[in-house]
This record gives C-alpha cells, structure tokens and sequence, in this order.
C-alpha cells in the first residue's frame, strides 16, 4: 500500500526538495502551505497542494481526516528579526501553528501511527555560550523568540511522545542553501551573494567576516528528513534523544564563503566591509555524528559542489551564463 504524507511548508525553499525526494520514493504526497513565501512553481506535479495556514481549522481538519503515515512540519515563521519585533506573531506561527497540528493529529487517534518530524534550528537554539561544533545535548540558550519558539514546539513533542505516544523527531538545520532559495529578504548568505553577483554588485561582508557558520546542501536535508521520517528509532526517555542534528560538522567563515563562491561561479565581485551586526554569533557548526549512527545519513554534497549547483540555478533563472563577470 501507498504509504501517505503531510509536508507544511512543502512550497517553500527546503519543503519543495523534501517533497520531491518523497514523490521519486513512491510516496503519495499533500501539501499545506499558505504561499506567504512558499511558490506554487516548486510544488512537484504528482502532489496535492492545500492553500491554508497551520493555524486554521482548514488545516487542522486536513490533518485530523488525512490518514498520513507521516507528518512532516516545515512551516514556520523564518524571520529572525521579525521574531525580535513582533515575538507575538513569530509565537503565534511556530508554537500555536505547531500545536493546532498536534491538536488536530492527538484528536484523530493517529498519533502512535504517525510519524511527526519537526524542522528545528541547529544553530540559533544552542545561543553563543556554547563551544561548536555543537552536539544535541549542548545546552539550550536561544537568543530570539525564533529559536526559543522552535525549542518549545521540540518540548511539546517530547511531551506529546510521553503522554500521549507519539511517534515524533526533530531535524536540527544548520544553514541550509540551495536552489529555490530566496536571495531577498531574511535569507540564506549563498542565496543573497548569488543575486548580488548576477547584478553585478559587490558582496557585503558583515565585520571582519571571519565568523563562521556550518552550510549544507539543501538535497542533503531533505535526504536527512526522509531517513528520519522512515527509520526506526528507540523509545525515546528526553527531547534530545529523537533529535538530529543536521549539517556538515565544519564552520566556515564569510570570507571563505564568498571565495569558493566566486571561484565556483567563475565570476568576479567586490567585498564590501559593514559595521558588524549587534548580537550576530562569532562561530555556529553543528556536529551530526548521530544521524550518520541512528539515521544512516552524513552529507555528500561539498561546498565547492553545492555552491556551483547553486550559482548555476540562479544563473539560469537570471537567463545568464552560469560563469559569468560581475562588475566591481
């Protein structure tokens, strides 16, 4: 039997890949995404899209009568300093989306059957106390409402699992790039330095550019997702023992970021030193030892090959040569 699978958030930037990888595996695939970032262009043809926000009835029902075997939550309200500003939205989005859903799943009975995986941050719940790379039981101390949100909802999970059996896990994120992803707004560095170099503008640099940060291709987060959503795993006693993190192990720094760029483009562009960011954390990588024991899974994709793919589909969707010349 085909089995079944709710993706949230499987318009946008990472659940479109996660969708793909679950459509080529022979899963029947259904979407909840409200398109307030997400982009019906990313959605695979084989699946089926419901226009909704997790906070609604809509989507709560979808969820209470859908049967999945799996539940895969991506949606979330991203902006980190959106969440600064208004900590009342980001927790209205990412907590009570969140428990709207498990609501919605506790209430159909289906929660011991049902495979919930979560998208957490592996970098902002760890704070910058903490010496990288970071493993899943570092100490918790979140420096945003994003991440304290994200922290909760794992709590919430670990809390559904006790007392009412569910079936949950986490997927900790380090800084995910890719194609798909959106170089406006609050997005990744490798998407925002792509559409700078493709405008022929200079790439900012934020202090002294030495901070690092632990990039992983977007196609090895989805493959980390889909092993988590499948394999089987120990009862678990706490939160951190269903949660994985997910990322490279290696942090490296802005300036290092922007020359394999640029080397792997094949373009040229200038740096442009900023005044350091308030409160920007110096040094962020994540240690994924345990998802390559419990999950099976380490990542494939290099920096130097993730990078060119990446330049390679914003070139494209620039309608330019994938190596090019930026103006300096």
């Amino acid at each position: 039997m085909t089995k079944r699978v709710l993706v949230t958030g499987g318009a946008g930037f990472i659940g479109s890949h996660v969708c793909d990888l679950f459509v080529s595996k022979g899963w029947t695939v259904e979407i909840i995404d409200n398109l307030s970032s997400g982009k019906r262009e990313n959605v695979p043809s084989e699946a089926t899209l419901h226009v909704v926000d997790i906070r609604s009835e809509e989507a709560a029902a979808i969820v209470n009568n859908g049967q999945f075997d799996a539940i895969v939550h991506l949606a979330a309200q991203m902006d980190v300093r959106r969440s600064v500003t208004d900590p009342m939205f980001d927790a209205g989005v990412n907590i009570l989306g969140s428990l709207n859903l498990l609501e919605a799943l506790r209430a159909s009975g289906r929660g011991p059957t049902t495979r919930v995986v979560f998208s957490s941050t592996g970098g902002a719940i760890y704070g910058d106390f903490s010496s990288p790379p970071n493993r899943e039981t570092t100490p918790k101390e979140p420096d945003s409402p994003y991440a304290v949100a994200k922290l909760s909802v794992e709590y919430y999970l670990s809390y559904y699992t006790r007392i009412h059996g569910f079936d949950a896990a986490s997927v900790r994120f380090a800084n995910v790039y890719g194609p798909r992803q959106d170089p406006h707004g609050e997005a990744g560095v490798v998407a925002i330095f792509c559409g700078r170099i493709l405008e022929g503008r200079g790439l900012t640099v934020f202090g002294d550019g030495e901070q690092t940060r632990d990039y992983v291709h977007v196609s090895d987060v989805a493959d980390a997702t889909y092993r988590a959503t499948t394999t089987k795993l120990d009862v678990p006693r706490q939160a951190d023992d269903r949660a994985f993190n997910v990322g490279t192990g290696e942090g490296k720094s802005v300036l290092e970021l922007a020359h394999t760029l640029l080397a792997a483009s094949g373009a040229r562009a200038a740096l442009e030193f900023a005044p350091k960011r308030p409160g920007e954390q110096a040094h962020s990588f994540i240690a994924p030892d345990k998802a390559r024991v419990i999950l099976g899974w380490s990542p494939r994709v290099s920096l130097v090959e993730g990078l060119a793919d990446t330049y390679a589909w914003f070139a494209e969707r620039a309608n330019k040569p994938a190596v090019a010349t930026a103006r300096t």
